[in-house]
């Protein structure tokens, strides 16, 4: 399988504009016979919300993202969700003029200087689904620190974890090194779940934050097979071998150990006592 990964910077708010840089990198991904591009959160939007005048959000349903789609590979695109009641931080995945499926960012950070609780409702469901391709899941930029999320994902067959990241470097000074943060976790996640991992970070500068780059994939051994370069605009092309997850997961059957039961009982356990429902 050929995958693209789509390091884009993006202008805040404005849709058209960045759905044809998106079009654009597509048909360019599309001449090198890639079969997937995957592009970064909310590449269609940008990531300062709260500095625009008004809503820009699009349902997903919106012709346009479909038409990506159209130019032969797969697309997995960010957007800013309109689902008329809520709005939501999305990543749609679309094929062949089509939608296939939609993520919620299930983990919004509403922190330091992260307010995405003010722009977007949590979601409230994680699948993997079939592409074309390989059976795939989507977790958008803070769901992967989540450590349940990636398990829950490899437990429902996902071979493919994408990974679409708006990740600054600085943004609150002195508070957390995201970019090895983001090496560490990356590794931990593609050796225990035994599956490919598609990280894809946007680049540019936005209302103060400064966007780092380095989109990467990862084999279900941990080594980091293809790596874009830092701070800028690129694409990168990549050949991966899904048989590679089957051969890891029969060589070190570490999944098959899930013992569901045990994990439903005790999370059960902790929601009576009180816990975070």
């Amino acid at each position: 399988m050929r995958v693209a990964l789509a390091q884009t910077d993006c202008r805040l708010g404005e849709v058209e504009t960045n759905l044809r840089e998106a079009d654009h990198m597509v048909k360019e991904a599309a001449a090198q016979d890639a079969q997937l591009v995957v592009f970064p959160e909310l590449s269609l939007h940008g990531y300062a919300l709260g500095s625009l005048a008004d809503d820009r959000s699009i349902p997903g349903s919106d012709p346009r993202l479909a038409q990506l789609s159209e130019h032969g590979p797969d697309v997995l695109v960010g957007l800013h969700e309109d689902a008329r009641l809520r709005r939501y931080n999305s990543a749609a995945y679309l094929s062949q003029g089509a939608l296939v499926h939609t993520h919620r960012k299930l983990y919004l950070p509403n922190y330091l200087a992260w307010e995405e609780r003010k722009h977007a409702s949590p979601g409230q469901g994680l699948r993997a689904f079939e592409t074309r391709w390989a059976r795939m899941a989507t977790l958008i930029c803070n769901d992967a620190w989540q450590p349940v999320l990636p398990w829950l994902a490899a437990q429902d067959g996902a071979e493919i974890l994408l990974v679409p990241t708006n990740s600054a470097a600085g943004l609150v000074p002195g508070s957390v090194d995201t970019q090895g943060y983001w090496r560490d976790l990356l590794l931990f996640i593609a050796r225990m779940q035994q599956c490919f991992v598609v990280f894809v970070n946007r680049v540019g500068n936005e209302v103060g934050a400064s966007f780092w780059g380095s989109s990467r994939i990862l084999d279900p051994w941990g080594n980091v097979v293809a790596e874009a370069p830092e701070w800028e605009q690129s694409l990168t092309v990549v050949d991966i071998d899904i048989d590679a997850v089957r051969r890891r997961r029969r060589e070190m059957p570490l999944l098959q150990e899930s013992r569901l039961g045990l994990v439903a009982r005790e999370v059960s356990r902790l929601i009576e006592e009180g816990a975070d429902s």
